[in-house]
């Protein structure tokens, strides 16, 4: 199952869709961080970078899972023992191109995108909000790819919808029911960000994990 998740980051590589999220990323990151924030604004850059390259993250990983034919998929499936490892191993394969991706945007946030240090607690937070972008960019790249949206234009409306649901939903006093994403930019504008980190990581997890769950219990069946 590792074999098959390192093959298929080989192949997103060697395809060079890759250079296409990497390109996008690294223009994401200029205009976002095209000046540094001033002092004391270090938990509101690094949240806002965080929650805007989900779109991003999720393309890539519905790029990654797409790169396989089918028939290939059907006969990875078989020589890993079954289908259930099969999908896991996409699975892997695309959060960890979701994961570096996302690392490249902390970097980059870290380094030209603010003045001053966080604090430990600010950097922590940062840290595993990346981690949860990159898991959340893996859901949603996952259910919006080939395997359970044939369609190529369907499969980018429904992503790009998905994204802008969960901005809308998280206005709401629903928010509960997607990625919290403008609460996360709300707590971290007012300084709640370590504060509200536990509750609204929990809400992230928890989509995610329901996200990826509707894929394996899909793909199992596709």
């Amino acid at each position: 199952m590792i074999a098959l998740a390192a093959f298929r980051l080989a192949a997103y590589v060697r395809s060079h869709r890759v250079y296409q999220a990497l390109l996008l990323m690294l223009a994401m990151q200029a205009v976002i961080h095209g000046n540094r924030a001033p002092r004391g604004e270090e938990a509101t850059v690094l949240t806002d970078g965080g929650v805007l390259i989900i779109p991003v993250l999720a393309w890539t990983a519905r790029s990654l899972l797409d790169t396989e034919p089918d028939r290939q998929r059907e006969m990875s499936a078989v020589q890993v023992g079954g289908r259930g490892r099969e999908v896991v191993a996409g699975l892997l394969a695309a959060f960890a191109a979701c994961a570096v991706l996302a690392a490249l945007a902390l970097g980059w946030a870290m380094l030209l995108g603010i003045t001053g240090s966080p604090s430990s607690g600010v950097l922590g937070a940062a840290l595993l909000l990346y981690a949860l972008s990159a898991l959340a960019g893996t859901a949603l790249g996952a259910i919006t790819s080939r395997a359970v949206l044939p369609s190529p234009a369907v499969s980018i409306m429904t992503l790009l919808f998905g994204f802008i649901a969960m901005l809308l939903v998280s206005a709401t006093s629903l928010y509960w029911l997607t990625v919290p994403l403008l609460r996360w930019m709300k707590a971290a504008n007012s300084g709640d960000l370590v504060a509200q980190f536990p509750q609204l990581a929990s809400i992230s997890l928890a989509w995610c994990v329901v996200g990826l769950g509707a894929y394996v219990w899909v793909r199992r069946r596709v």
